[in-house]
């Protein structure tokens, strides 16, 4: 019975936060550049090609939550965050994960295999370039390359979808060899449209607590 509730959740939380569609999509995805702060996406924020990399960095009020949250281990990924007060481990397999608070935002972490010979940089950089015509069009409010715990990726933010109900997203999506293995690195943050100002604070304060095994 356990495991039927398990698996329901996680069906439904995987196609309330669109990880289908990223996943398919993978290098091709989502991701811009702004020239935001390093503490993170800001509510409004203007759009700069230079390329530059930001690294994580925790404001006060960020830090305060991470300094009060509990640490939770993906130990087949060696990937550690620190989660507030009402989030729990919902899921854990050796290449997704799912994580739940009690008013419905996750965290949804997915790692894919890549050939030994892709070209992750170049996916990366693709990657920053398609989301940079996102924001232009309007769909991410923030979007920059950040390098989280010395792993470089792109971040994004999507603006308020226009059913509010939807899902709204903080993302950030990188790679890294690890085991042998050349992999993608897709971190998901995600709620209801309606939800997201109630995260805005902890979403980063859970990015950026992200410790990654090399």
């Amino acid at each position: 019975m356990r495991s039927a509730v398990l698996i329901g959740s996680l069906l439904f939380a995987f196609t309330f936060c669109g990880l289908g569609e990223r996943i398919r999509s993978l290098s091709g995805g989502s991701s811009n550049s702004t020239n935001t702060p390093a503490n993170g996406p800001s509510k409004t924020g203007g759009t700069t090609d230079s390329g530059e990399v930001e690294k994580a960095k925790l404001t006060s009020e960020q830090q305060a939550i991470a300094d009060g949250a509990a640490e939770t281990n993906w130990n087949d990924q060696g990937i550690t965050w620190r989660l507030p007060s009402g989030w729990k481990k919902t899921d854990m397999k050796k290449e997704s994960a799912l994580f739940s608070s009690s008013d419905g935002a996750f965290l949804i972490p997915t790692i894919s295999v890549m050939p030994d010979d892709f070209p992750s940089d170049v996916s990366l950089k693709a990657t920053y370039d398609s989301a940079l015509q996102q924001l232009k069009n309007g769909k991410y409010e923030t979007a920059r390359y950040l390098e989280i715990d010395g792993i470089k990726g792109v971040e994004f933010l999507e603006t308020m979808p226009e059913d509010k109900s939807g899902p709204r997203r903080h993302q950030w999506i990188a790679f890294r060899n690890y085991l042998g293995q050349n992999q993608q690195l897709n971190i998901m943050l995600s709620t209801k449209g309606s939800n997201f100002d109630k995260h805005r604070t902890d979403f980063p304060a859970i990015m950026y607590s992200m410790k990654i095994a090399k």
